[in-house]
């Protein structure tokens, strides 16, 4: 059999999708299985040994309303080469528009995706031969993922562990080993960037936690930083009076590897949460727009330090807002957070009296 998955997206995507490509590679193990990403997110998918090839595609330049016809144009080429490929199957787990118009091109007779009730576009389910009907409300999209392909396949929808076949190499553990020298001891890893304004704790309030952490924990804080990301990173190493704040820039596969070694995670909905979910590090989420049910940690230990005092958060995903209080949350609220994560992850600095 000759499948083709088609997942675009951002990073957290891609790493949404991996526990269900892992269960599909085990339940069908001599399938040749083709993923079709978007350059700029596919980094995290090279060398992973849940797809025989991997096909990189940039839908940035297909716009405008006429989505199959520039699709055609945009993407001949690689379209063209997908298509002489002959799938038997193929299963469109971002339930857009293109993603669907991209498997319907493909030329599989069988195009499993989401129904109705489950797509951001719903025109997207004209593409589709086959869903797996209305899926539960609040499923978190890794769960989603995974009852989508149990449909498509007959592959596991509850596999314990989930699995992130996240493939690193010896220059990625080489880069991280780097920071982790530098630092030399216990660290939270902190990431105040975001691709969306309003997925965004202020930065200034990460250099402050740095120091709270430090002030409770003994522990300092590496600051990652992302392309584009310097000036946040910069307001909140500049917030950290105490310097208990270390900066950090590192490829995508190596900034995996640093997080296996954090004693905990804080950030809003963006890659690197979810990679640090993927690398099984304690979470603490800092989640405004977005819902933490659906895309935040799948780990019951984890932790979601968002407001929940507020109405206007039920089904917002604004990049925009005049009323931005989601996010409005003060250092302390975030470090009780931290405290009760340790907690659970049994860290021999957090007294046993914590509360959970």
């Amino acid at each position: 059999m000759k499948i083709l998955i088609v997942k675009l997206g951002a990073i957290g995507d891609i790493v949404h999708t991996l526990p269900a490509a892992a269960a599909l590679r085990n339940a069908l193990p001599q399938a040749e299985v083709v993923w079709i990403a978007e350059k700029r997110s596919a980094a995290i998918l090279r060398g992973s040994p849940v797809f025989d090839r991997l096909v990189e595609i940039d839908t940035r330049a297909v716009k405008g309303m006429r989505i199959v016809e520039n699709f055609r144009e945009a993407l001949r080429e690689p379209l063209r080469d997908i298509r002489n490929e002959k799938f038997d199957a193929a299963i469109d787990f971002q339930g857009l528009l293109k993603s669907a118009v991209i498997a319907k091109m493909s030329g599989a007779p069988v195009r499993w995706g989401f129904s109705r009730s489950g797509l951001r576009e719903k025109g997207a389910r004209i593409f589709y031969t086959d869903t797996p009907g209305d899926l539960p409300p609040k499923t978190h999209i890794i769960k989603k993922n995974l009852l989508l392909a149990a449909a498509a396949f007959g592959s596991d929808a509850n596999p314990e562990p989930l699995e992130f076949p996240i493939a690193v190499s010896d220059a990625d553990r080489a880069e991280a080993a780097e920071v982790l020298h530098a630092i030399d001891t216990r660290f939270a890893l902190l990431n105040p960037g975001g691709r969306w304004p309003t997925k965004l704790w202020h930065a200034e309030k990460f250099g402050r936690l740095a120091d709270l952490i430090y002030d409770e924990f003994g522990m300092r804080s590496v600051i990652s930083i992302g392309p584009g990301e310097e000036s946040l990173a910069e307001r909140a190493l500049k917030n950290s009076k105490k310097g208990a704040a270390f900066p950090a820039s590192l490829s995508i596969k190596a900034y995996y590897e640093l997080a296996k070694h954090a004693a905990v995670y804080v950030g809003g909905d963006t890659g690197p949460t979810h990679i640090a979910v993927a690398a099984g590090t304690p979470v603490v989420g800092i989640f405004g727009p977005t819902e933490w049910w659906r895309n935040g940690s799948p780990s019951a230990d984890d932790i979601d330090a968002g407001r929940t005092d507020i109405d206007c958060r039920i089904d917002c995903h604004r990049r925009e807002c005049g009323n931005w209080i989601c996010m409005d949350i003060e250092p302390e609220t975030v470090l009780a957070a931290v405290k009760r994560r340790l907690a659970a992850a049994k860290d021999p600095v957090v007294s046993a009296g914590v509360e959970l």
